[in-house]
């Protein structure tokens, strides 16, 4: 890592494995960060009265899954207008597919930012993230939505942090620690 430049932090976790958490308290503690989340930008799209913005809604309030570039475009749309030279970054909740990982990697390597650039991934059990999740209780969290939450993250996100593993940007993290030895051990290991 170039300590001079700012640093790019991609997360990676299953559901209940607290990345967004981290990269919460990753933002405050670094400052000059611009931390974007595609969970984020999706809900802001969903409240706007385009075509875009009404089927996203429909397809969110199913818990279904939007056009596979919509994440793409909307992360590179915020990245594009608001990362300034001098700020890191965080990606909250992307890349989530081998095709936005090779995306990302290629934007930010047109950036020159790749060589600042960590994947992080949040390292929890599958039983570990079913129970954390059945404890939150969201409307949407019974069994079988979890189970198929677990199963999209094997198919789909393991293929992404491979690209990352292959490119050796991956960072894990044991993620069945308290909230705070997450957190520590995030800044012990993004400091190497």
């Amino acid at each position: 890592m170039n300590n001079n430049k700012p640093i790019n932090l991609i997360f990676f976790g299953r559901s209940g494995s607290g990345k967004g958490t981290q990269a919460e308290l990753l933002d405050k503690h670094l400052g000059n960060t611009l931390h974007v989340s595609t969970g984020d930008l999706m809900r802001d799209l969903a409240k706007h009265d385009t075509d875009a913005g009404v089927k996203l809604k429909g397809v969110l309030d199913k818990g279904g899954l939007p056009f596979d570039q919509m994440a793409t475009t909307l992360w590179m749309h915020e990245i594009s207008y608001k990362l300034k030279k001098d700020q890191g970054l965080l990606c909250d909740g992307f890349p989530r597919r081998l095709n936005e990982a090779e995306n990302l990697y290629d934007f930010l390597s047109w950036l020159e930012r790749i060589d600042n650039t960590k994947a992080l991934v949040i390292e929890i059990s599958r039983e570990e993230a079913m129970r954390r999740l059945l404890l939150r209780a969201r409307y949407d969290d019974d069994k079988d939505a979890i189970s198929k939450r677990l199963d999209w993250y094997e198919d789909r996100v393991v293929p992404a942090i491979n690209f990352f593993k292959d490119k050796r940007l991956v960072v894990e993290i044991n993620g069945e620690q308290t909230i705070e030895e997450v957190f520590n051990e995030i800044l012990e290991k993004i400091r190497d």
